[in-house]
């Protein structure tokens, strides 16, 4: 059968591109259903990148119209409007590609087969979740065309059931433990929260638009999918962000442990609150140089998926020029240190959110001192940050637990977001 492809669109569904662009040419839409059906050469790494790029922001098409050419982006998910959308799960869904295979569960979403389900017989023995990782490791090889489209892929036997990308390693699929946010129910993630907990309609939509990134690097490319109590806390901090932003300017402290994903976790954050506030700036403050380093080097690596590059500031002034250099966007890194030797303020912009990382350790003191000896004033590391940028909005992430005792932390950032 090899060279032989059966397009595993669901082109009964596909038709619904036109409705949701209605307010396009239809031959933009044409255009835009002939390049996500005309791969070329690439890895299959590549060409799914190309499709989440084309999923989460259109596709940009350039197609001839009264004789001359025209540019404009075709929706594939309308995701402003959920009932604009066709939801269409199929058992047992015939791939014919190098050879023919038929797997369980496809989910497709505007005729895109999305979601790849590998189910597998609790009352059989000598097969469980591992079996069903390999059987899609295999569909991957063998039927590679239906992974083009492939936004993330779930195994289960019933009793464990768990969700991961194409690039993920078996033990980097994930449970999904709460339907709600509340965590967390089960201490294992039981069949019926998962998929009630995953494929709710709009909680579906919002991962596959903000929650699903490619780390990119020389070398490799990394699927990401967030785990669940990243998805709820970051929904969380969004919302407070922007309560934040038209009372005290306390969005608060997003505290998850160590080892949880907490720098991916101010990826999507970012990402999402940039859609919602049109473009904000954002200034991430570190307390040490190889802190800074690591974080900046996981935000480089999501560019695409932000749409912008992120930048070190090198100095206080070199951090004012890029706050001024422009009106919006922008992310920038810079050291605590920094702000040491620094009076008065960078920029007035109320459009700036600052990211505080290990916020509990060293950014402290809103307050004035005098030293009794010398009489010399000595400002908070707080006010610092706060004298230069007087009208930012301030969130605190932080991997270790933050005292009772510790008034400090919430003065400057507020309080717990979550946990």
């Amino acid at each position: 059968m090899k060279g032989i492809i059966k397009n595993p669109l669901y082109m009964n569904d596909l038709e619904i591109l036109y409705n949701i662009n209605n307010h396009l040419d239809k031959k933009a839409v044409d255009k835009a259903i002939e390049l996500i059906q005309d791969w070329g050469i690439g890895s299959l790494e590549e060409k799914n990148n190309k499709f989440m790029e084309y999923l989460q922001n259109g596709i940009n098409v350039n197609y001839w119209s009264n004789g001359k050419e025209e540019s404009t982006y075709v929706k594939l998910i309308d995701y402003d409007n959920l009932d604009n959308n066709i939801f269409t799960v199929i058992n047992q869904w015939t791939v014919v590609d190098n050879e023919i295979k038929i797997p369980d569960i496809v989910v497709f979403v505007n005729g895109f087969p999305l979601v790849v389900c590998e189910l597998k017989s609790p009352s059989r023995e000598n097969t469980d979740t591992s079996e069903a990782y390999n059987q899609l490791k295999k569909y991957m090889q063998v039927i590679p065309t239906l992974f083009n489209y492939n936004a993330f892929c779930v195994m289960s036997d019933m009793s464990i059931s768990k969700a991961g990308t194409i690039t993920a390693s078996e033990d980097r699929f994930m449970e999904w433990k709460t339907t709600d946010g509340s965590y967390e129910s089960t201490q294992w993630a039981d069949f019926t929260t998962f998929f009630e907990g995953i494929f709710d309609k709009k909680r579906f939509i919002d991962i596959l638009k903000n929650f699903i990134v490619y780390s990119i690097d020389s070398t490799t490319k990394i699927k990401i999918l967030c785990a669940y109590h990243q998805y709820f806390a970051v929904n969380k901090a969004v919302k407070s962000t922007l309560k934040a932003i038209d009372s005290d300017h306390k969005a608060g402290v997003f505290w998850h442990t160590q080892g949880s994903g907490k720098s991916l976790s101010m990826v999507f954050y970012v990402n999402k609150l940039q859609k919602i506030l049109q473009s904000p700036t954002f200034v991430v403050i570190t307390d040490r140089n190889d802190l800074d380093d690591q974080l900046y080097s996981q935000f480089a690596k999501c560019s695409d998926f932000l749409r912008q590059t992120p930048k070190q500031a090198t100095s206080m002034k070199n951090l004012k020029e890029l706050l001024n250099d422009r009106k919006a966007n922008g992310i920038f890194f810079s050291t605590m240190h920094k702000f040491d030797d620094y009076d008065g303020s960078l920029t007035d912009r109320n459009d700036v959110i600052v990211i505080s990382d290990e916020a509990h350790r060293s950014q402290y003191g809103l307050e004035e001192k005098v030293d009794p000896k010398t009489g010399e004033i000595k400002i908070g590391a707080a006010r610092k940050i706060h004298n230069a940028l007087p009208n930012a909005t301030f969130i605190g992430f932080t991997g270790t637990p933050i005292s009772k005792t510790d008034r400090n932390t919430r003065e400057v950032f507020g309080d717990y977001i979550d946990i």
